[in-house]
């Protein structure tokens, strides 16, 4: 049977945004042009199928050339974080929002989808698509970086340089007045942003949300940086560690569950148990998810999309394009719906090399690399 030529595809992001989403983007569209396939580009994730009327827009090679989107954070696109569906649909249920994208998707002649999302905009992307009836290619993007099989997602590269960076500029006034600094970072319930900028920056103190640590653990720290003549002190925390006994750190706020202070909680238990220390703390929030995207994400971004492109013009679908060993790797979909998020391995050589410098990052046996 001859595999139907493919005219038209679409591309549209989904879930939180990050940098390096107008690569992929543009990627998309330069490739697919080359292969004679037009693109429309979805508004606002799948609000866009599922508005009425569509929100949409054919993406010619010359938008890009006429401005460098690239060059940008966020995403040109718009994006939605919510798994609730469309704005304009927020009383329609679940299959009648299948339904109308089906619908969307036939009225639109669209022959192939490329997705670009985290796990959970990804996960009901690929059942619209299935019931839709219509091939799909996701590409992972996170800046928690906690998908699984891939070693890089789309704006984790970004997003750590932010870090880091921010480290290197609380290390200055840490110093000058001889404080304890705490930095709050992104990353739920993966600890792969923290444990990289407290490597990269120097930190003393890194907690993530895969290994349990102590207050006592903290304090001991502390104390045997400033009696080896340390003045000053730096410590990462990512959002979604929780307490010393085990409780999360999360509160209701609205829709749902949001992680509550981290870095606050922190400074104050410290200042709870001694006055040793003066404590500030610096929350990031989502300065992590803006700004000019770093080469390495530029890099993926476009490699992702151009192979996103060649899969749906050689008839596979559902496929998630992955980073492993500098070469874009495609993983069937379903594999990675079923698999848990990636967390920070405690027996790998990141764990390992903090241990190695004398880091404290909970308890976890000194090993070295």
């Amino acid at each position: 049977m001859t595999r139907k030529k493919m005219k038209r595809i679409a591309v549209l992001t989904t879930g939180g945004d990050c940098s390096g989403l107008n690569s992929v983007i543009r990627s998309v569209v330069i490739s697919a042009t080359e292969l004679g396939i037009e693109v429309l580009g979805i508004r606002n994730a799948s609000d866009g199928l599922l508005s009425d009327p569509y929100q949409y827009e054919v993406l010619s090679v010359k938008k890009f050339v006429n401005f460098p989107y690239e060059r940008m954070g966020g995403t040109m696109l718009g994006t939605n974080s919510s798994s609730a569906g469309a704005a304009g649909s927020k009383n329609v249920d679940d299959k009648q929002k299948i339904k109308i994208f089906a619908k969307a998707v036939k009225a639109l002649k669209i022959d192939g989808i490329v997705t670009v999302g985290g796990d959970g905009g990804t996960s009901i992307m690929a059942e619209y698509c299935t019931k839709a009836g219509v091939p799909m290619i996701a590409v992972p993007k996170t800046i928690d970086n906690d998908t699984p099989y891939t070693e890089q997602a789309v704006g984790f590269a970004t997003a750590r340089e932010i870090c880091v960076e921010a480290l290197d500029r609380l290390d200055t006034t840490a110093a000058s007045h001889h404080r304890v600094m705490i930095l709050e970072v992104m990353g739920r319930s993966a600890g792969h942003i923290a444990l990289h900028t407290a490597i990269a920056g120097g930190a003393d103190i890194c907690l993530i949300p895969e290994v349990r640590y102590s207050y006592k653990g903290v304090i001991k720290k502390l104390e045997s940086v400033r009696k080896a003549g340390g003045k000053h002190s730096l410590i990462v925390v990512a959002e979604g560690i929780k307490t010393e006994d085990g409780k999360p750190l999360v509160a209701q706020k609205g829709d749902g569950l949001r992680y509550a202070g981290a870095g606050d909680f922190l400074q104050e238990r410290i200042n709870s148990m001694t006055n040793a220390f003066v404590v500030r703390t610096t929350v990031l929030g989502h300065v992590q998810r803006g700004g000019t995207p770093y080469a390495l994400d530029r890099l993926i971004a476009t490699c992702f999309g151009a192979k996103a492109v060649q899969m749906l013009s050689e008839g596979k679908s559902y496929y998630m394009t992955t980073w492993q060993g500098n070469k874009v790797v495609p993983v069937p979909l379903d594999k990675v719906v079923k698999t848990s998020t990636s967390k920070v391995d405690i027996k790998g050589d990141f764990v390992k090399t903090a241990l190695s410098l004398g880091m404290y990052i909970g308890d976890v046996k000194p090993v070295r690399c």
